[in-house]
């Protein structure tokens, strides 16, 4: 197989092979163990009991235990009710054994231990995932089919399935039988077993053509997303242009969810909401799928995580004071990006709180106006607004962290005790949004 699958640019790595006990994922870990010495390759594995097939599922796990012993490979095993999962998530055995799979692979690469992680998904898998998608309904995006991404790779994406078989019959090798691999209730299967061999008698290559398409949609879609990108802005929330685009538009609201750190499970349904709100008027909001939140601001889509509401009241001190989800930081003297005041002239009833209805505020040099109507007019969005600590005593409002201190609290030349007041929310490392 090494003119279809090079290990060159894998020399030297550390490669973790995920490991079923089938024929594909045995067929991976011999074929780079039978070339770790010409490659210096270290390589370990790592199997996943989903809990699904119960003794056969048992069985398959003490396979895949006794052979790593046999050959002398580390072994890593996660284990997880999935059926058990899928009643709390909602989503199909499939996608949810998909998620735990994946889940476990990223929890080995941040450990550090290994720089890769292999499945073994060869030629034939692409071709059948091509098909799958397309009948079910996808993307452009979705047609990609199987690529490597996120240090996940793939050695046997060129490699047939009968060129596998072919290097499990040379090398005698043992595995085990999914008895769900031959269950043609499974719409993979049946494509699989009858509907891509059909195809090929209808037209000879068409496995081929159909990964040759995925890899071409794989190259539009790479372009397509490094676009997408590009139009990103983020920092405490992402957001992006409503004028962009339709197919840049998509993948940069799956972009932003994915930067807020959400997966996205609801691919679709977070585009149509997300589009949706370009129709309506800047200011208006909803919450997605995928657990974020959208808002239209002006000509731009902002999303976000939804910041928890501080509802109670803190009463005013000196020091550091966890607020929401950031903290509060009322010190002497001054600190680059805060703003500055009068210590001796804060009421000593003053208390951290959010705004209210009915808040009263006279900025720095400005006259009185309601809290709402200042914000307002230096463009605080309503999303913002509702989550900045203002310091308050009743309705009269002395400072609102962030953006701006009232008229009664500003530094004099007769200011003794000189002091400044900064707001930092968690998701920020710094203090950049303070004045």
């Amino acid at each position: 197989m090494k003119k279809t699958c090079s290990l060159n640019k894998y020399a030297g790595k550390r490669i973790c092979v995920a490991l079923s006990g089938g024929r594909d994922s045995v067929a991976l870990l011999h074929y780079l163990l039978h070339n770790a010495k010409e490659f210096s390759l270290r390589v370990t594995a790592l199997t996943c009991e989903h809990g699904i097939r119960g003794e056969e599922s048992l069985r398959d796990l003490q396979f895949v235990t006794e052979l790593c012993k046999k050959w002398g490979v580390p072994l890593t095993v996660f284990r997880a009710d999935v059926p058990a999962r899928c009643k709390q998530s909602g989503r199909g055995m499939e996608e949810e054994a998909r998620i735990f799979r994946y889940d476990c692979y990223q929890t080995v690469l941040k450990d550090g231990a290994v720089d890769f992680v292999a499945t073994a998904h060869h030629k034939d898998d692409v071709s059948e995932t091509v098909l799958f998608r397309l009948i079910r309904g996808t993307s452009p995006a979705g047609l990609a089919a199987i690529t490597e991404w996120d240090r996940v790779i793939r050695p046997f994406l060129g490699t047939s399935r009968a060129q596998i078989d072919e290097y499990v019959a040379k090398h005698d090798l043992l595995y085990r039988e999914d008895s769900t691999n031959v269950d043609l209730s499974y719409a993979r299967n049946r494509l699989r077993k009858e509907a891509l061999p059909l195809l090929e008698e209808i037209y000879n290559g068409a496995g081929e053509h159909l990964v040759r398409f995925a890899s071409l949609s794989a190259e539009d879609d790479a372009y397509l997303q490094a676009l997408a990108k590009a139009e990103l802005k983020t920092g405490a929330d992402v957001r992006f242009r409503i004028d962009l685009p339709k197919p840049i538009f998509s993948r940069a609201c799956i972009l932003a969810v994915k930067e807020l750190g959400v997966r996205v499970d609801y691919t679709s349904s977070v585009v149509e909401e997300t589009l949706r709100l370009c129709t309506l008027q800047s200011g208006r909001r909803m919450s997605l799928p995928c657990g974020v939140e959208a808002m239209r601001e002006g000509d731009e889509i902002v999303l976000y995580r939804p910041r928890p509401p501080v509802l109670e009241e803190i009463p005013f001190s000196m020091g550091t004071i966890a607020f929401g989800d950031g903290f509060v930081e009322i010190g002497v003297g001054e600190k680059e990006g805060a703003l500055r005041v009068d210590l001796d002239r804060i009421p000593p009833e003053c208390v951290l709180r959010t705004r209210r209805t009915g808040d009263q505020f006279r900025p720095f040099h400005g006259r009185e106006k309601t809290l709402k109507a200042f914000l307002t007019d230096r463009k605080v969005s309503a999303r913002i607004s509702r989550g900045l600590p203002v310091l308050a005593k009743n309705s009269r409002v002395y400072a609102v962290f962030g953006v701006e201190i009232a008229d009664e609290i500003k530094q004099t030349e007769q200011t003794e005790r000189r002091g400044y007041l900064l707001y930092v929310p968690n998701e920020r490392a710094d203090a950049g949004e303070e004045k």
